[in-house]
Formats: C-alpha cells, structure tokens, sequence
C-alpha cells in the first residue's frame, strides 16, 4: 500500500475525514515554501498537495497563476520541486507527497517521462496530478507512473457524466479528485448539498476516496465539504496568505484552523 492508502486506511478506522493543503513549489523562494511545507503536517494536514510552477496553468485562476509566477521568477521549476521533496523527507517518511501540475514541464525536461518519474520515486513523492492529461493519454505518463509505484490521480467534475466517468476513474488509483465547481481554482463557494451526490456516484464508480476541492476557503467550508466526501482541499486561500508575505507561523495558523475544520466534519 502506498502512502495514500495508509493515510485513508488509517482515517476510515475512525471515520475521520483527509485535509489535503495545496501550496505552489518555491512560492515565494525555495526556503520560505520549504519552510511552510515542513510545519503542513504539524498544522493538521494529512496529504500535501504541491504544486510545480507553469507559465500556462489553464486550470488555475488568478491567485495560483500569480504564485506560479513568482515560484518561477525565484528559480522554481520541476527540480526544485523535486529538491524540495527530497528535503522534507529528510525529516518526515509518513506524510504523503501529490505533485499538482501539467505535462509540458514534465515532457519537456530533459530526460522526459523517465527521468521525471524516477526522480519523484527517489525523491520520496506518493502521487501525481497532471491536469491536461486526459484517460486517452494514459500511455504518456500514467500507465508509467503506477508501473513505479505512483498513484496517478485523476480529475472529477461536475461535467463528468456517467459516460464519461468510468474512462476518467479507470486507471485512477488513490483517491478521485472532485472538482466541485466548474472552473477555475479560486471560484466560487462550493455547496456541500450539491456536491453530496456527486461524491457518492463517483465513490461507487472508483471504489476509492473521494476528496473534494475547488471553492473552499474557510473552516465551515471545510466542514460542511468534508462531512459530505472523504476529505477536502484547500488551495488558494492558504496561497493568497503566502503571496501577501504573511508570516509563516500566520500561515501555519490558519492551515491549522482549515484543517481542524475539515477534521470536524467526520
């Protein structure tokens, strides 16, 4: 079992419900996130979400494009996000690690594919999130990546029918990651009711975890969402306090009150 199941497996046994944090690799300097990273599980978190910066992430909205850009302006890249993985494992073998990103970065590396993918196992990396790869691709990086021993997770949306669904959860492994709302990250509120049934047929489609994120900014909001799925993300709030320079114990606090909602709504 990976990492992943571990930490759901271990959840499940008390019904308890998986906060996932989302922070961008080197945002805003290699140090600084290293720092934030490291102080992520103490805060309450159960699964980081980590984000490799792009010029062009077409699924972020404004607050995660401007964290990739200045992740970028500092020297981030795949590398050093690896670096920073490599880092934190130093003092923590348990927390899972999800690399959040798009394929170009990856492909166009030198090395590509292979090189990409045995550098994250190395590393000490869980699972990947390549938002531009649809399930036809799956040659191009995901049958890969569960061949070494990473989950490969995939996205669920609102407009995921249930045509389309078994081709998105085929390969999935891990967790299913459903986007609560349609658009960007960053958009509007998500509804807890709404989204309710939509884990449920997706839960019964994947037989995995369903983690909801997308439209969660707040405590109750990780609540209500949590109660509703098996876990929640968090992303652009947390990244809105790292771009306004905001003291990384601030950070820290609110990562730890965000969590602490989402761990309520068992």
């Amino acid at each position: 079992m990976s990492r992943i199941d571990d930490t759901f497996a271990r959840l499940a046994d008390t019904n308890g419900k998986a906060f996932v944090a989302y922070m961008m690799g080197c945002d805003p300097d290699f140090d600084t996130s290293l720092q934030i990273m490291k102080g992520l599980p103490e805060a309450g978190v159960d699964i980081i979400e980590l984000g490799m910066p792009f010029t062009d992430p077409m699924a972020d909205g404004p607050t995660i494009q401007a964290a990739g850009q200045r992740a970028l302006e500092a020297g981030g890249s795949v590398t050093r996000v690896l670096d920073m993985v490599r880092a934190f494992r130093e003092g923590n073998s348990t927390t899972p690690i999800v690399l959040m990103g798009y394929y170009n970065p990856i492909y166009a590396r030198d090395g590509g594919v292979d090189r990409f993918i045995a550098e994250a196992v190395a590393a000490g990396v869980d699972g990947l999130i390549v938002v531009d790869l649809p399930p036809e691709e799956d040659a191009e990086l995901c049958l890969p990546a569960k061949a070494a021993g990473l989950n490969f997770i995939r996205l669920a949306t609102p407009t995921t029918d249930d045509r389309r669904l078994p081709a998105v959860v085929q390969n999935t492994s891990g967790f299913v990651y459903y986007v609560s709302v349609t658009g960007i990250t960053g958009g509007p509120a998500a509804n807890a009711a709404e989204v309710a049934p939509e884990v449920a047929r997706i839960r019964a489609s994947a037989g995995l975890p369903v983690v909801v994120g997308f439209g969660i900014s707040t405590p109750e909001a990780a609540s209500a969402v949590a109660g509703v799925a098996d876990g929640c993300v968090v992303g652009s709030a947390i990244v809105k306090l790292i771009g306004e320079g905001r003291p990384v114990p601030e950070v820290l606090d609110f990562v730890a009150k965000l969590a602490a909602g989402a761990h309520s709504g068992s």
